[in-house]
């Protein structure tokens, strides 16, 4: 396969929303909490937490069985997949190949990415090379969580935030360039700010304690919005663009305020659609951003144009690129 002459853009969005609405009022059941203190906080309502039988295999294939429905593709038309996840807890297999079976994808290359928060920017990245350099036509996106198999449910700090979900993209050719430079890097010296405090490993010795993830709030939040935003300004101009000129912002749906801020600092118009899917969904790490995308496209006045995308998260990882929105 040649590599393409033009570029590569975002032809679809799926989503995969579990049934499960889950109120603030509930959170705090089993945390010392209230729901205007965690309205305050996150911004967030509600949240969807995955069933049982909801994992990040089922969660991301049928989020990918739509992107590629939406699209007018057979499945067999897909390449690659790529599967931004963090809460994957099989050591092996991994779990992309499964979601390419599970969504029709037969013989497609499939590859998990562990970049947490940061992962599905960093995926939309790999698929836009991929495409551009020839080695695949459509490359399947997908960020799939189960936060829930992850934190403590009695853990005050992170109970309230996180939740279940999964979101995919389906990236094909394009005349011109659809995807922008991506600006992404990383800072290992911080890795304990969100991280699990042991590892799975723990459980031969201590078998009844689940290993579950922390973090260091304040100093993750003064992160993202004090460096993370530079990220992003440097993306903007990456696209040759300016932030005036953008359709939509669609951040890692982390927290309300983080949001407000990196759009303030940003300086975008009033025109700029900022996501806010964080509201209803809560923090779905990986997922965040395809769910957020899918509900901004799916609303009567949707935007049209370039959308900013940053991701950001454990590692400490980030990444943000300007995408045409489909």
């Amino acid at each position: 396969m040649a590599a393409v002459s033009g570029g590569s853009r975002v032809l679809s969005v799926g989503a995969f929303r579990p049934a499960r609405v889950v109120s603030n009022a509930e959170v705090v059941e089993k945390i010392d909490s209230s729901d205007e203190w965690i309205r305050r906080r996150s911004g967030i309502v509600t949240r969807r937490f995955a069933s049982d039988d909801d994992t990040v295999v089922t969660m991301a294939a049928a989020a990918g069985r739509e992107a590629v429905a939406r699209a007018g593709l057979d499945a067999t038309a897909v390449d690659a997949v790529l599967l931004a996840t963090m809460s994957w807890v099989h050591q092996s297999p991994p779990a992309a190949p499964q979601v390419a079976h599970e969504v029709g994808a037969l013989g497609a290359a499939a590859v998990d990415l562990g970049v947490a928060c940061a992962g599905f920017c960093h995926a939309v990245a790999m698929a836009d090379a991929l495409v551009r350099a020839g080695s695949a036509r459509h490359v399947l996106v997908i960020g799939s969580e189960k936060m829930t198999d992850i934190v403590d449910r009695s853990d005050r700090a992170l109970a309230f935030l996180f939740a279940d979900g999964a979101g995919a993209v389906l990236v094909g050719p394009a005349d011109g360039p659809g995807i922008g430079p991506v600006v992404w890097g990383s800072d290992g010296s911080r890795s304990t700010l969100i991280s699990h405090a042991v590892p799975w490993t723990s459980l031969r010795e201590q078998p009844d304690i689940w290993p579950t993830m922390t973090m260091a709030g304040p100093e993750v939040f003064r992160w993202a919005v004090g460096e993370v935003i530079e990220t992003a300004r440097t993306a903007v101009k990456a696209a040759g663009l300016e932030p005036g000129e953008l359709a939509a912002f669609v951040p890692h749906q982390a927290n309300a305020r983080i949001t407000d801020k990196m759009a303030a600092s940003l300086g975008l118009p009033e025109s700029c659609v900022v996501a806010r899917d964080v509201e209803t969904a809560g923090n779905t790490s990986a997922a965040s951003i395809p769910l957020a995308l899918d509900a901004l496209l799916a609303s009567p006045d949707a935007p049209r144009g370039p959308a900013l995308l940053v991701g950001f998260g454990a590692g400490l990882s980030y990444s943000a690129l300007v995408l045409d929105l489909p």
